[in-house]
């Protein structure tokens, strides 16, 4: 084991176990050569549904807006 995989794993004892668990399912995926997918709370689901409604109307945020966001964040 490498020193680095040794002090992820040292780190992540001390976390609670159901983040244990969302680790290992990565960890496992990454080792496995699986794509992780990990699960959606009702929440997220509601807003990608809701942002993929926006899309397919049409509605974007304005290129002005957008070229401004970027500028402001060093784009």
């Amino acid at each position: 084991m490498t020193r680095l995989l040794d002090q992820a794993i040292s780190k992540a004892r001390d976390l609670p176990s159901d983040e244990q668990d969302a680790l290992a399912t990565i960890m496992l995926s990454v080792a496995e050569g699986d794509a992780f997918i990990p699960e959606l709370d009702e929440k997220t689901r509601v807003a990608i549904r809701e942002g993929v409604a926006q899309a397919r109307r049409g509605e974007f945020v304005p290129d002005d807006e957008i070229e401004a966001l970027w500028k402001r964040y060093g784009a």
